[in-house]
């Protein structure tokens, strides 16, 4: 059996790439070793008799082009949500809520003017974030060319600021230009998704973090997906298949020869394939695997909790706030700047920490479609994604340590609550609460991701400063073998559900296969 490209690994990038190939006239084979498509982004009805459908990994696009959705005619809704976020918070010992609306107006300058007696804060808020605007309009359009020059990005990007995001800890930043603790955390978080850093790390891989959940699309919006992450997906699948892809699921892949030949089991024997270029929508710690070389010696670890909910009502807020309003977007918990550094201390000396940070969604606030025939009962979904909680935590007594961390979260989120939120969950035909937990160990167990990690390592700046002389480094996508290309999330200017990694990879392949 002989190929154009074969492509290891079924998730959102390695379906882009076979979509983009296959359009191109290659002969294009995607293994995955699962029996269904979408790798993290997918929809699912984890609770048993209960219809509703749940982004059960990724849960939010944020850096998907428009430009990859127009070229590969995808049939994907994506919609904003109503507000941006809503952070609780207890001063002077009164209950109130930082609130944030998708499009600032008179209710976030008042809610800042509640929060910290005056305008200042908001002031700066708004001066800092026209600046990261300004960074996203440079950067974003890039993401989808080949790697610039670092020195062609800094030109169009104010000097202070680029020392400020490239050069020194994001934590520096912040300090300097917020005073309110609360909203230098609100800040801080869209550093920590995912990964375990201090603000003030010196490997600053908080800032390029940073960096991608503000710069996506231009405007680094988060938006939900119509019917869950799962219609995207779906949606890739179709234009790869529509275009002539072969796309092969329970085929497991055993090993990638850097000479083209990839050997796979399909459930009842060894089969190969061989490609002219191979490419390896994996982490780049599997990929040394696949390729027969030792592992490197440090795995990936992931770092964050995982929480799906379903609720019979939104819960109820000591603040006395619309939950409908609050719950619409990020709804940031024990998510203050000392809440941050204090949790990233505990765990760094192996505990789980007293009070973790995290973040609520209700997904079904902007698209009910998610509930089925639930939405009219008033059910609700609700995402909690928890920070500063990386693997190690979780080693020894999994379910122990599990349960714990559980407890922790849902007891941070009620101290914001006027009614428990186990007492609103739904329970299931059997009685179980429909709640579903996963660690970096079960991402790990489920999804083949080393150590849990989201983004298969840490970020990489998306610009260069090596020479960029063949195809597959001037699209980020590079390895040590001309033939064998990445793909996925650990390519650079990879990471979150955005397509880039395939999007790159294929156009590195039409650029070798034209050459």
């Amino acid at each position: 059996m002989n190929r154009d490209v074969v492509i290891v690994g079924g998730g959102h990038n390695g379906l882009a790439a076979a979509a983009y190939l296959a359009r191109a006239g290659l002969r294009a084979l995607l293994l995955e070793r699962l029996p269904r498509l979408g790798g993290a982004a997918i929809s699912s009805a984890p609770f048993p008799g209960v219809p509703a459908r749940l982004s059960r990994y990724s849960y939010l696009v944020s850096m998907l082009p428009d430009s990859v959705a127009r070229e590969l005619d995808l049939d994907v809704q994506l919609r904003s949500r109503a507000t941006a976020s809503y952070t609780p918070a207890v001063r002077d010992g009164r209950h109130l809520g930082l609130y944030v609306e998708r499009e600032e107006g008179a209710a976030t300058r008042a809610s800042f003017r509640a929060l910290t007696g005056g305008d200042d804060e908001y002031d700066a808020w708004r001066r800092f974030y026209a600046q990261m605007a300004d960074v996203a309009k440079v950067v974003a359009p890039t993401f989808t060319e080949p790697l610039p020059a670092e020195s062609t990005l800094r030109a169009q990007i104010d000097d202070d600021l680029w020392r400020a995001l490239v050069e020194r800890p994001l934590g520096e930043v912040i300090e300097q230009r917020f005073a309110d603790d609360l909203v230098r955390g609100v800040v801080a978080t869209d550093g920590l998704i995912g990964i375990f850093r201090d603000l003030h790390d010196p490997s600053l891989a908080q800032n390029r973090c940073f960096l991608y959940h503000l710069a996506g699309n231009g405007t680094g919006e988060w938006r939900v997906p119509v019917g869950g992450m799962g219609k995207v997906s779906e949606a890739l699948a179709r234009a790869a298949a529509e275009a002539g892809a072969e796309l092969r699921t329970d085929a497991r892949v055993d090993h990638i020869d850097p000479g083209g030949e990839v050997v796979w089991h399909d459930g009842s024997g060894l089969r190969s394939v061989h490609a002219r270029y191979v490419l390896a929508n994996v982490a780049p710690w599997t990929l040394q695997r696949l390729l027969g070389q030792p592992e490197p010696e440090t795995k990936p670890e992931g770092s964050q909790v995982k929480i799906n909910f379903l609720v019979s009502r939104l819960p109820k807020l000591r603040s006395g706030d619309d939950p409908r309003t609050a719950f619409a977007g990020t709804f940031h918990v024990a998510e203050g700047y000392s809440q941050l550094q204090i949790a990233h201390a505990e765990a760094a000396q192996g505990r789980i920490p007293s009070t973790p940070p995290g973040e609520l969604y209700c997904h079904s606030l902007t698209d009910d479609s998610l509930l089925g025939d639930l939405s009219a009962a008033g059910v609700h979904t609700l995402t909690y994604f928890g920070l500063h909680l990386p693997a190690a935590l979780f080693a020894g007594d999994h379910a122990k340590r599990k349960e714990e961390a559980t407890s922790r979260a849902i007891a941070a989120i009620d101290a914001y609550l006027a009614e428990p939120l186990m007492d609103c969950v739904l329970r299931a035909p059997d009685g179980r609460p429909c709640v579903e937990v996963k660690t970096p160990q079960d991402v790990e167990a489920d999804l083949a991701m080393p150590g849990g990690h989201i983004f298969h390592g840490d970020l990489s700046w998306p610009w260069a400063t090596e020479p960029l002389d063949t195809p597959a480094r001037r699209w980020g996508v590079e390895t040590p073998h001309p033939t064998v290309l990445r793909c996925g999330s650990g390519a650079r200017r990879g990471g979150a559900v955005s397509c880039l990694g395939g999007h790159n990879a294929a156009r590195a392949v039409l650029e070798l296969a034209g050459s």
